[in-house]
């Protein structure tokens, strides 16, 4: 990515501030793991076994550990290191439970953790070619993040994205290697297991919603356990949960898990044709909406983009 400032009618290119220790890309990721990742910060360079993991975090949203590493380099494999990482989190589930109940204030179980939405997230200021082939495949559960520093110190971080439809399952050989026995337990979501779960006569409105929400800017579509998640930025959109009748469709007007709703803060739908039925407790209010081939997917589309637009 190049940068460039405006002055007057010309560009002046922004020189790259090299990191010149890793040690610096840690600091900075580790103090905005919030900002950058959406995650909870736990520990840094956590040991377990002969292992030492640069940045423990916690997914929140999907109850699951999240390992970061941050290499500078390019001699190392991802396949390997990640899921050595990744084999020894699942055997060692205790440890990285006591490790997070001793360094935060809240207590959890083993059984409040989602073991097969754990990840591991590579952080570098660049990737090879080979590196970025190595994970070409629609469900490792890695991510590859290269982060520059430019001169007027501007950040940038950018995740490669792989497109590819092969499994790794496919290629891995052998049926005792780390990957088999990760890859039983650890599970990355795809549309594909959504479209086969769902009942046949919502493929067609799901796919109509789908197309009108990924012609919004900066949206991003995530595929969980039983539900697609639409994101602008760091904040959801809109949820889509599975269903073989229909697919409840949830917007969030409010939540505060820690005391009672804002109403001051809270999203208002204006909704003509009373599409969304409002869920109410003392802690949130969410719109819903029972997606079905009866659906107008048109005016559904305009209520979503309401909280869209409503959101910075």
């Amino acid at each position: 990515m190049d940068l460039y400032n405006i002055k007057g009618n010309n560009l002046k290119s922004v020189d790259v501030n090299q990191f010149k220790l890793e040690k610096e890309i840690q600091q900075l990721v580790e103090n905005n793991t919030e900002e950058l990742f959406g995650l909870e910060f736990v520990s840094s360079e956590f040991k377990i076994g002969e292992f030492r993991i640069d940045t423990l975090c916690f997914d929140k949203e999907n109850n699951s550990f999240v390992i970061i590493e941050y290499k500078k380099g390019s001699s190392y494999s991802v396949i390997d290191q990640g899921y050595s990482y990744l084999s020894v989190m699942l055997n060692s589930k205790s440890d990285f439970i006591l490790e997070y109940n001793e360094s935060k204030e809240k207590q959890i179980k083993r059984n409040d953790v989602d073991w097969t939405q754990s990840k591991i997230i590579f952080v570098s200021p660049s990737f090879n070619s080979y590196q970025k082939n190595s994970v070409n495949f629609k469900d490792v559960p890695f991510e590859l993040w290269e982060i520059k520093r430019f001169s007027n110190n501007i950040i940038s971080l950018n995740q490669h994205i792989s497109k590819s439809t092969e499994s790794i399952n496919k290629v891995s050989t052998g049926k005792n290697t780390v990957i088999n026995k990760v890859n039983k337990e650890v599970k990355v979501h795809t549309e594909e297991d959504f479209i086969n779960y769902i009942g046949k006569d919502l493929i067609e409105p799901y796919n109509k919603l789908k197309d009108r929400l990924i012609s919004l800017s900066d949206v991003e579509i995530k595929f969980k356990l039983n539900y697609v998640s639409v994101w602008k930025g760091k904040s959801v959109v809109v949820y889509i949960n599975k269903g073989k009748k229909y697919l409840s469709v949830d917007m969030v007007s409010s939540v505060d898990w820690g005391g009672k709703v804002n109403e001051k803060e809270s999203f208002i739908l204006n909704d003509s044709k009373n599409y969304f039925k409002l869920y109410e407790s003392e802690y949130k209010k969410i719109y819903y909406h029972h997606l079905t081939k009866e659906t107008d997917t048109d005016y559904l589309f305009l209520m979503i983009k309401q909280k869209f637009d409503s959101m910075n």
